[in-house]
């Protein structure tokens, strides 16, 4: 009795939340049961075939009713007009149903924050949500992707659904030191991950947890306090900081005009002459600082201005220094150049 009472409540349970197993059962009985029916009253038509019966139950089912296949027995006819058609379209119109809420289920799901991303690379992340910077913040990292880049990602928490639905996806979260919740967002193959709390211990806290994700990218954080940002690049110094520049941008301002302009031009992403940055390929030779500033004024039309290496940046470089595959060359241009397109090989041979 336990065991048949058991069995009772649970297929109450599946036909009361009409779950895909009670459709599935409910539709192979009445099929089942349809098919025994017709068969009785001799629509051989109908039921000689199983592809014929199962192409007449279907079209029945979405009353489309090309009408090829059809009852030729008055019981036929009245057992197709009372059992056969009306339940095949409540079984469609609750299947249809089912996958019309599935779908809208994920779609409110990713709306919410609830969608999983850890399969995406090559995309950028962004951890904290503040209503102004942030929404900018997204706004300018959506105006340099690419064709074909995948969308950035947000993983913030409070937010109740995604802010920009039309430019980013959402991970929601509790904390922002969520190690579940980056892997959600991808962090695993990210290009970049942007990090600003609440407050600096927030930002501390989760720079750290995301550097330990991230596996090939760059991840950047920013800080209220230069006290915290500097135990930050004495505790990680792969992860870049940013600061507020704001009092040395007067003190240059005050001293020489125009330095603020040329600061925000160079900052800016939908801007002309904004900096940016390459990385010299694995397998290109090494040339000269001289040999590239030539190269890329001559053949790209922009200006180097400086050069990195092992997270070290020289504005200033002697023509003399030798650049490496690895190294970061940071140069001023009208926009961003496409690595593959740079003729590494010819670098110094155009002015030997």
């Amino acid at each position: 009795m336990p065991v048949f009472s058991r069995t009772l409540r649970r297929l109450y349970v599946a036909l009361a939340e009409l779950t895909w197993s009670a459709v599935v059962a409910i539709t192979l009985l009445h099929m089942a049961g349809s098919w025994l029916l017709l068969a009785l009253a001799g629509e051989d038509g109908l039921v000689g075939s199983p592809v014929d019966f199962v192409y007449y139950y279907i079209v029945t089912a979405t009353t489309v009713g090309y009408g090829d296949l059809s009852p030729a027995t008055p019981l036929g006819r009245m057992l197709a007009s009372f059992i056969v058609l009306p339940g095949a379209i409540a079984i469609f119109t609750a299947v249809l149903g089912k996958l019309l809420s599935a779908v809208s289920n994920v779609w409110r799901g990713r709306m919410k924050g609830l969608g999983n991303y850890h399969d995406r690379s090559g995309h950028d992340i962004v951890l904290g949500w503040h209503e102004g910077s942030t929404r900018r913040l997204l706004e300018l990292l959506a105006a340099e992707r690419r064709t074909g880049e995948p969308p950035t990602v947000l993983l913030a928490k409070d937010l109740e659904q995604n802010p920009m639905p039309d430019a980013i996806d959402y991970v929601r979260v509790e904390r922002l030191a969520d190690p579940e919740g980056l892997r959600r967002a991808g962090a695993g193959s990210a290009r970049s991950i942007i990090v600003r709390g609440a407050n600096d211990d927030e930002t501390l806290a989760a720079a750290l947890v995301a550097s330990a994700i991230c596996d090939s990218g760059h991840v950047v954080a920013h800080f209220d306090f230069e006290t915290t940002a500097d135990i930050m690049r004495r505790q990680d110094p792969k992860i870049e900081t940013v600061t507020s520049m704001s009092s040395e941008l007067m003190v240059r301002a005050a001293r020489d005009p125009g330095s603020a302009k040329v600061a925000n031009l160079l900052l800016s992403a939908d801007t002309d002459d904004t900096a940016y940055s390459v990385v010299v390929p694995q397998n290109a030779a090494s040339f000269s600082y001289k040999d590239a500033l030539t190269a890329m004024r001559g053949r790209h039309n922009v200006t180097l201005v400086g050069m990195a290496r092992h997270g070290n940046v020289d504005l200033n470089c002697e023509d003399s220094t030798e650049i490496s595959a690895g190294d970061s060359l940071y140069y001023i241009a009208d926009h961003r150049l496409d690595p593959g397109a740079i003729a590494w090989s010819k670098f110094g041979k155009e002015t030997a």
